[in-house]
């Protein structure tokens, strides 16, 4: 097992004037054991930064430690690290115990002791079963479960997930996440976890790195990240729905942003005036949409409450112990 220390990173693409900088000064420091999650909308660059850390991409500036060494000039293999792809890249020529010990007998494991690590890892991800059959007989969550099986019987240092759920659809992305939970808690091998889907993000990370354009906005646990969100970025990004972003909300402050969840707005006899343009209804709760002025407003409610009428007037009173401000010029938080 192995911290991670991510020092100043930076990533610059060309030359000159031609020059792109894509990563701007990453520093994290990631503890040992720990499941850390990088979000962000496409072309962040959090996909970048994993590939620098697994040492597919070079580092243009600052320095990357897994353990206790630098690893800026190390090559991919002599990282001690393991990566699971979205695509999965299984052989598919082999079956699924093959394709699980290639990387071992590549190295020249022992027959023996391959067959104990595969069929550990099979047991842990409930693979066994399938053990002789080829990638096309398996489905794509069981497909992936494979991939991560690979990943595992090479009992690396450190686990490097690259959107590994993107091409699973929504109920097997569900159970996988929980799979993925399930194996962090038995193996306790450090990991970083690329997605741009904010659910996953929230629901695997111990703590999370949120990338905008190249830059960490926050690094901190879900409910830090969820609760005390330290731009407009991420208070915009992280929830769904998004945070209410108010420039002229009644009662702002001066050259600031207010910032209020949806569930933070409470509807009754006061409050702000909320001219509804129309609701959704998902399962126990409710979703008002409305105007403020020219500023749209979210509103989640319970399910039990009627729903108003489009076109109606409501009032919405934000929680005041759950209200957030943001610098207008910056977007951070004050």
């Amino acid at each position: 097992m192995a911290s991670i220390s991510l020092r100043n990173v930076v990533k610059r693409y060309g030359k000159g004037k031609h020059q792109l900088q894509v990563i701007h000064g990453v520093n994290a420091e990631v503890t040992d054991r720990e499941f850390i999650v990088i979000v962000g909308p496409s072309g962040c660059g959090k996909s970048t930064l994993l590939r620098m850390v697994a040492g597919l991409e070079e580092i243009t500036e600052g320095e990357i430690s897994i353990g206790s060494r630098v690893v800026n000039n190390l090559e991919p293999a002599e990282r001690d690290i393991a990566m699971v792809f979205q695509n999965y890249a299984l052989y598919p020529h082999m079956s699924v115990f093959d394709n699980m010990a290639y990387g071992l007998k590549i190295k020249k494991v022992p027959v023996a002791e391959i067959k104990t690590r595969v069929d550990k890892a099979a047991g842990i991800l409930e693979l066994g079963h399938l053990l002789e059959r080829k990638p096309r007989q398996l489905s794509g969550g069981q497909r992936q479960r494979v991939a991560m099986g690979r990943a595992i019987v090479r009992q690396p240092q450190v686990f490097l997930f690259d959107e590994p759920l993107s091409n699973l659809d929504a109920k097997l992305r569900a159970q996988t996440r929980i799979e993925i939970q399930k194996l962090h808690r038995e193996l306790g091998i450090t990991s970083l976890f690329v997605t741009h889907d904010q659910v996953e993000a929230m629901t695997l990370a111990e703590r999370m790195i949120v990338m905008n354009a190249g830059v960490m906005e926050q690094f901190g646990t879900p409910e830090e990240v969820y609760h005390r969100p330290g731009s407009t970025f991420v208070a915009s990004f992280i929830g769904s729905p998004p945070m209410n972003l108010l420039t002229n909300a009644p009662g702002g402050r001066p050259r600031s942003i207010m910032g209020v969840r949806p569930e933070h707005l409470q509807v009754g006899s006061a409050g702000w005036e909320l001219r509804v343009e129309t609701t959704e209804l998902l399962g126990a709760e409710r979703l008002i949409y409305g105007r403020l002025g020219e500023e749209q407003v979210i509103v989640r409610s319970d399910e039990a409450h009627a729903a108003p009428a489009p076109g109606s007037t409501i009032r919405v009173a934000p929680r005041e112990d759950r209200v957030h401000w943001f610098d207008a010029v910056s977007g951070k938080r004050m």
